[in-house]
């Protein structure tokens, strides 16, 4: 009680100290990057031209479209990402000049039967598999859908999957995005003109030719090691191409050691055991299906010929007794065994007739199966003929000729259909069958020719790294990142192990990959703390080291086979970057520059004969060539340095060395033509205006991205 009553008088403080630990608790969580309670900021993936894109619409919009699609998740948030910026600013440019799509229109979009009017996003989606025309009956079953409402009770009857409307609204703004951009790019292609002063330029430019001979000297053939370059050499090269240098954003530049994790001879052997283990009981298996499927194995039940199997194991698989087991053998990363299940004759061809339900999700699968199995017993009862229901109710073109495919081999037709054609079908009964196509009932008519198959099932493990592998690898990768307190430390001990430190190209602050390490969250969790982003570390220098170590794994497999130690090696802001921030990138072509020097030295007063001698190269010849296209056919290049050169260079003068694209040349003109009006300057002018609007539909979408207003935050959520 006494205690109580302390309390009780000390009741303001007590107050006042919960009041400050809140405001403390607050202000921290405003200042945290990754709750940012201060302002509407928090879940703003990003801003575009005053329209905000919230993380719950992006995200909610990215699960909806590739959830299934097996993508790698990084690029789809790119490509959705682009849509939301092309669709932003599009509807600006449109409001601007008053253009829009109209609901006639947009339904035209959708389902006009004029398919040259239909959009391309409808035209591609939309197309019948087998032929890769147009589905106009699924294209007017969804017309009736939508403008008839019926797509709640459709959803609620399972007939559409439940997220359709929001799907077909999504591809409703694409379609009226793309109509927009077009309409727009239209109105910019019609500006582009090409003026008579400009078409006879180009007359003459195309008409202008010269004849030269000339030595191409590869870049390859100057050692490198010859070359001293100095800070003037650098500076020099970075004044004359300075606009070239300038970026829109940030870069940085991570550089790291990656450690590959392989297996071990102690890991193959293993693995070979592993597979030796299971063959008693693959052998002595009464369900070869089971057993297979529960060690991972494969079997398909059909019946290939010898030439079929690996040519490693057919000798000696082809002879085996039913039962039979071979292994275990190494085939490329995997150790095998192989079970002979059955033989079987089987047929060169087969002449076979079908009946085709087309079905396009679970519940047109569903009425497919059961019409297919209400014409089976039709059939199989006598009470109706397979040409006649064939020409009544298949949906594919054999329905005029009764099903009727003709003749056909092994493999010509998809696995399924082909599987009950050969391996199960006895002519004259019927037999049932999904593909991707919808369900099929088929006849098989007749069978030509035939030979032995054979049937095999195979248990199957890949040599892979072991977990104690894996750790032993990471150790060393941890041994190297405590040594590493900044990216010098990190290259000694690198050098230490025998390992050298890559570095990436200058990666942006939303890029998903690293130098030539896979994509995945590793290469995104490595650029996210090279910018600053990852939130329990916080703000990087130039020259700090990563506390984490980063660990890879190609798709598909499930063991770590690359672990990775990074430093941030640089960071070059938005505008034309210093020449020491750009001296890694045009180190190659400074050294060029100095290369070509060198060639200019020791030619000095040479003719073209004695240039070739010296570098045991030859000389070649260019005859015609026009300042306009300025490709050099033996040179397998365009290189305009090399043509306007030979212009401007007296006849049979020899020039100065020249940093080309592929080499370094020296040019002797021996012929030259002056430009002469053809005459044609209508015909110039449209393939100048041609080319100029081409140019416009290519560029314009872009050019208005990198004028547009944009804050992008998608490196704080992803």
């Amino acid at each position: 009680m006494a205690l109580i009553g302390k309390i009780r008088q000390q009741k303001w403080l007590l107050i006042g100290t919960i009041a400050a630990a809140l405001i403390l608790f607050i202000g921290m969580l405003a200042f945290d990057k990754s709750t940012n309670l201060i302002g509407s900021g928090s879940t703003t993936v990003g801003e575009i031209e005053g329209e905000k894109v919230d993380y719950r619409e992006f995200s909610g919009t990215h699960e909806m479209l590739y959830s299934n699609g097996g993508g790698d998740g990084y690029s789809d948030r790119a490509y959705l990402w682009n849509f939301y910026v092309d669709q932003a600013i599009v509807k600006k440019e449109a409001d601007c000049i008053g253009l829009g799509v109209s609901k006639a229109e947009l339904l035209d979009l959708q389902f006009g039967q004029d398919e040259s009017k239909l959009s391309p996003i409808v035209a591609s989606r939309y197309r019948n598999q087998s032929t890769q025309q147009l589905d106009r009956q699924q294209l007017d079953q969804l017309k009736d859908i939508i403008t008839n409402n019926k797509i709640d009770q459709m959803i609620k009857d399972n007939q559409l999957v439940a997220d359709f409307k929001y799907r077909w609204a999504h591809q409703e703004k694409e379609i009226i995005k793309d109509r927009l951009q077009k309409k727009i790019t239209s109105r910019v292609e019609k500006g582009m003109y090409t003026p008579s002063w400009m078409a006879e330029v180009i007359d003459l430019e195309q008409t202008q030719t010269v004849d030269m001979l000339y030595v191409q000297v590869p870049f390859d053939e100057i050692d490198t090691k010859s070359i001293t370059l100095s800070d003037e050499d650098y500076k020099a090269y970075y004044e004359e191409n300075k606009a070239s240098f300038k970026q829109k954003e940030e870069t940085r530049k991570v550089e790291f050691v990656a450690l590959d994790v392989k297996a071990t001879v102690q890991d193959s052997a293993d693995v070979r055991k592993s597979i030796a283990d299971l063959i008693p009981a693959f052998k002595a298996a009464e369900n070869d299906t089971v057993f297979v499927e529960s060690n991972l194995g494969s079997m398909d039940g059909a019946y290939v010929k010898k030439d079929a199997l690996p040519a490693a194991i057919a000798d000696s698989v082809y002879g085996m007794a039913v039962g039979n087991i071979y292994g275990p053998y190494l085939d490329g990363g995997a150790f095998k065994a192989v079970k002979m299940l059955g033989r079987k004759v089987v047929p060169d061809s087969v002449k076979a007739r079908h009946i085709l339900i087309k079905a396009t999700d679970q519940a047109t699968l569903i009425a497919a199966q059961s019409k297919i199995d209400s014409l089976k017993k039709l059939i199989e009862a006598g009470t109706a003929r397979f040409d006649s229901l064939a020409v009544k109710f298949s949906q594919d073109g054999s329905a005029s000729k009764g099903g009727d495919l003709g003749v056909f081999k092994p493999g010509a037709m998809v696995k399924e259909f082909n599987d009950v054609c050969f391996y199960k079908a006895e002519p004259g009964k019927v037999y049932s069958v999904i593909t991707q196509f919808g369900v099929h009932l088929i006849e098989v008519v007749q069978r030509y020719g035939g030979s032995n198959g054979v049937s095999v099932a195979y248990i199957s493990k890949d040599v892979i790294p072991s977990q104690a592998t894996q750790d032993a690898v990471k150790d060393i990768a941890a041994e190297i990142q405590e040594q590493s307190k900044d990216i010098e430390s990190l290259r000694k001990a690198a050098a230490a192990k025998g390992l050298t430190t890559e570095t990436s190209t200058a990666l942006k602050v939303n890029d998903y990959t690293v130098g030539a390490m896979p994509v995945g969250q590793a290469s995104r969790d490595m650029i996210r703390w090279a910018f600053g982003n990852d939130q329990n570390i916080g703000d990087v220098d130039k020259g700090d080291v990563s506390p984490n170590i980063y660990s890879f794994q190609n798709q598909n497999e499930f063991y770590v086979n690359k672990y990775v130690v990074a430093g941030l090696k640089s960071i070059i802001p938005a505008g034309t970057p210093s020449w020491q921030d750009m001296k890694e990138e045009i180190e190659p072509m400074v050294i060029n520059r100095k290369k070509a020097e060198l060639v200019k030295q020791q030619t000095q007063g040479k003719d073209l004969a004695g240039i070739a001698a010296q570098y045991a190269v030859q000389v070649d010849t260019a005859a015609a060539i026009s300042f306009a296209s300025a490709f050099l056919p033996k040179a397998g290049n365009v290189e305009p340095k090399v043509v306007a050169t030979a212009f401007k260079v007296d006849l049979n003068k020899v020039s100065e060395p020249i940093v080309g694209n592929t080499g370094i040349f020296v040019v002797m003109p021996t012929n030259k033509t002056n430009g002469a009006a053809t005459g044609n300057i209508a015909q110039i002018r449209q393939q100048s205006q041609m080319s100029a609007r081409g140019m416009a539909r290519n560029q314009l979408i872009q050019t208005l991205r990198d004028h547009a207003d944009i804050e992008d935050n998608r490196s704080k959520f992803f």
